[in-house]
């Protein structure tokens, strides 16, 4: 039967109060109580009868009747927290202390029902037993929920951070856009002009050869029109006048030039000013903008360390800056990685390490600790080479520190990452002679490392430009 029922509704409701009933109280007569309701009705009543029925009640008041309990606390939705708040525990059949504790059952039960059948064969111990284990399980959890607390108040103050330097990247951000785009329009306008220039210059250059031939034929009109009219002339003369003067006439006549020609490509060349122009612009501008292999992740940079505007080149600096704690961010040492992470492939960068007295360049993988203290060894996700004052180390793996001998300090080095191969070498930019190779087996995404150092005195480290992407 539905336990929402009309009829589990009238037999769950008390005849007192005619709510749900609380710690039913069932008489000899069937009609049941909440038993603080009875209770109160009894002492105001002057006699022990039934509220209902007006049946006589006997001299002791019956107990609660559990099963009847059970039921209507699962009508009311009363969950076993509310049961037993506010209230002393004590045995569901005696009043009396429990001093024992059924683990089968998962009740206290009193010296009486101890011994009684109903437990037996069950594990029964101390109650205060039972809750001193109750208290260390749950003074674990509350020491687990502390320190959940503080990784959420931790959270929460990081989130802040984020949220607060979201606005300072945003704003510096539009404002290195707008400048970018500003040398781009810069940029066009001089490609702009260039090309105009060009167009007018044609059309000068052509406009001085063709005023050139104007004034050969301008000429050679005017040569003929003086012969032409002297020859008219002579044509109406009469014949003795005629015949003395026609040695002078067939001169005249033989005058014939050489015909005009209009010389090829006079108009200007629009096919070479407009034809492509997009493409032609986009690529001569592509010579004169320079191109990285890769940049800085500046989310990655720790506190230390100040990155060019275009994110190719990264200094130390002594006052530590106040970023957001946020899960790429370095730490403990002043380290930046590559805003791009490889997982196949070969590929190749260049970095300025100039006269700097320390550095450490090479690659890391993704899951490198980035917020305590890491060695510089591959079993710690670091493949590099480094510089102390006139020293240069590697480490190979699971080895201590080996040092290399360098007779000609480099002051450029190649890094290449081998994805497949496994290989991350580093070379001498000006020869490409190899000074160091790892050699191993990648698994994670793996990115550029670039540490300068605590030196802010020298250049910064800087990845060099290549000719095209």
């Amino acid at each position: 039967m539905d336990i929402k029922s009309p009829i589990m509704m009238r037999f769950l409701r008390c005849h007192i109060c005619s709510k749900s009933l609380v710690d039913p109280v069932s008489l000899n007569c069937n009609h049941s109580f909440c038993q603080s309701c009875l209770n109160q009705y009894l002492n105001q009543a002057e006699c022990r009868d039934c509220a209902v029925c007006k049946k006589e009640l006997p001299k002791e008041t019956p107990g609660i009747n559990f099963a009847l309990k059970e039921l209507a606390d699962a009508f009311a939705g009363r969950t076993q927290f509310d049961e037993i708040k506010n209230q002393d525990v004590v045995c569901r059949k005696h009043p009396k202390t429990p001093s024992w504790f059924c683990v089968d059952e998962g009740t206290a039960v009193c010296e009486e029902c101890q011994h009684s059948l109903q437990h037996s064969g069950h594990m029964l111990k101390r109650v205060s037993e039972v809750v001193e284990s109750m208290k260390e399980r749950l003074q674990s959890k509350l020491e687990r929920m502390e320190q959940q607390l503080d990784l959420c108040i931790y959270a929460d103050e990081v989130y802040k951070d984020i949220v607060q330097h979201m606005a300072s990247q945003r704003a510096a951000t539009e404002t290195r856009v707008r400048e970018e785009f500003e040398q781009l329009h810069q940029l066009l306008r001089e490609e702009e002009e260039a090309r105009l220039t060009t167009v007018r210059e044609e059309e000068e250059e052509k406009k001085q050869r063709i005023d050139r031939e104007l004034d050969i034929i301008q000429g050679q009109m005017l040569t003929l029109e003086n012969s032409i009219h002297q020859i008219e002339k002579d044509l109406k003369q009469d014949s003795l006048a005629f015949l003395k003067g026609s040695k002078h006439t067939a001169n005249r006549a033989q005058c014939i030039l050489q015909d005009p020609q209009v010389f090829s490509g006079a108009l200007l060349d629009v096919t070479k000013h407009l034809g492509n122009l997009k493409h032609r612009v986009c690529g001569a501008l592509q010579e004169k903008v320079q191109y990285t292999p890769m940049v800085l992740d500046p989310n990655s940079a720790a506190g230390w360390l100040v990155l060019s505007d275009d994110l190719t080149s990264v200094r130390y600096m002594k006052a530590k800056q106040d970023l957001p704690d946020n899960p790429e961010r370095f730490m403990e040492h002043a380290i930046v990685l590559g805003s791009e992470g490889f997982t196949s492939g070969k590929h190749r960068w260049e970095v300025d390490v100039g006269d700097r007295v320390k550095w450490v360049i090479g690659v890391a993988r993704e899951s490198v600790e980035r917020k305590k203290d890491c060695f510089l060894k591959p079993q710690y996700g670091l493949w590099s080479i480094w510089k102390y004052n006139d020293e240069y180390h590697a480490t190979r793996h699971k080895l201590s520190r080996q040092s290399l001998s360098l007779q000609d300090p480099p002051q450029r080095i190649t890094v290449e990452l081998d994805y497949e191969e496994g290989h991350v070498s580093f070379y001498d930019s000006r020869d490409m002679a190899l000074l160091f190779q790892y050699q191993d087996h990648f698994t994670e995404k793996m990115f550029p490392y670039f540490n300068p150092q605590a030196d802010a005195n020298g250049p910064p480290l800087q990845i060099c430009p290549s000719k095209g992407p």
